[in-house]
C-alpha cells in the first residue's frame, strides 16, 4: 500500500477526533527487521497460546489496541508521577543549599574575627585552634553547597531524559490510529448488504478434497438441497 493509499484511507476511515502524524513512513523497511516470512519456520513466527494454535480469543484482556491504550494511559501517569517526585527532591535539595549557604556567611564572620583575634593575640592558642576548625567547616559547608548544586543539575538532566516518555507514547497513539484506520477499512472491504442468516449453506465438503473420506455423502447433499426450498 502506498503512502497516497494509506493518507486517503485514514481520510475517509478515521474519527474526527482521532489523528496519525504526518511523517509516518509505512514503507519504510531494514534488513534487521524485515523478514520473509517464507523462509521462516512457522514454529518460529506463529501467535502461540499455551504452545498451541490459534491465538488467545478476543476478549477484553487481548484486544490489541486496548491494551495499547493502557499502555499509554498508564505509562503518563506513572511518569508524571515520578515528575512531581523529582520536583520535591530537587526542593529539598534546593532548601540545603540555601541553608548551607547561610552557614557559610557566618563561618567567613567568625573566621574574620578568630583572624584578628589571633593576630593581636599570637600566644593563646584557643584563638589559632579556633580559626582552623572554622576555615575546615566553611570548606566542608561550601563542598556542600557544591554538591547541592551538582544535584540540581542531575535532577534536571532526569526531567530531560523523562522526555522519552511523551515520544513514545506519541509513537504508540501513532501505531493505534494505522491498526484502527486498517481495522475500518478490512470491516468495510469484507462488509455486505445480505444477513448471514438468509445466505445458502455451504457444503462441508464438495468433490476434489485430498482425503476420500471427506467427500460431501448423500445426506448431505439432501440437507443443502433442502436448505435451497426453504429460502
Amino acid at each position: 500500500m502506498t503512502q497516497e493509499e494509506l493518507d486517503a484511507l485514514m481520510a475517509g476511515d478515521l474519527d474526527e477526533d482521532m489523528t496519525v502524524l504526518d511523517d509516518i513512513d509505512v514503507e519504510k523497511s531494514t534488513d534487521e527487521n524485515t523478514h520473509d516470512l517464507k523462509t521462516i519456520d512457522e514454529e518460529n513466527y506463529r501467535v502461540t497460546a499455551d504452545g498451541e494454535w490459534p491465538p488467545p480469543p478476543p476478549t477484553e484482556d487481548h484486544r490489541v489496541v486496548n491494551q495499547l491504550d493502557d499502555v499509554t494511559k498508564d505509562s503518563e501517569k506513572k511518569a508524571t508521577e515520578i515528575m512531581d517526585k523529582l520536583e520535591e527532591i530537587n526542593n529539598f535539595v534546593m532548601d540545603t543549599e540555601e541553608e548551607a549557604n547561610s552557614l557559610v556567611a557566618i563561618m567567613e564572620k567568625n573566621i574574620e574575627t578568630f583572624e584578628k583575634l589571633s593576630q593581636k593575640f599570637p600566644n593563646i592558642a584557643l584563638f589559632t585552634a579556633s580559626l582552623d576548625e572554622n576555615k575546615n567547616a566553611l570548606e566542608k559547608l561550601n563542598g556542600i553547597v557544591q554538591k547541592s548544586q551538582e544535584s540540581e543539575d542531575e535532577i534536571m538532566l532526569i526531567m530531560d531524559i523523562m522526555q522519552y516518555q511523551d515520544i513514545h507514547r506519541q509513537k504508540i497513539e501513532r501505531v493505534i490510529n494505522v491498526m484502527r484506520a486498517l481495522s475500518k477499512y478490512m470491516n468495510s472491504l469484507f462488509a455486505s448488504d445480505i444477513d448471514d442468516e438468509k445466505r445458502v449453506s455451504s457444503a462441508v465438503h464438495i468433490e476434489g478434497d485430498k482425503d476420500n473420506e471427506d467427500l460431501v455423502d448423500n445426506a448431505e447433499i439432501e440437507a443443502l438441497l433442502a436448505s435451497f426450498e426453504q429460502k
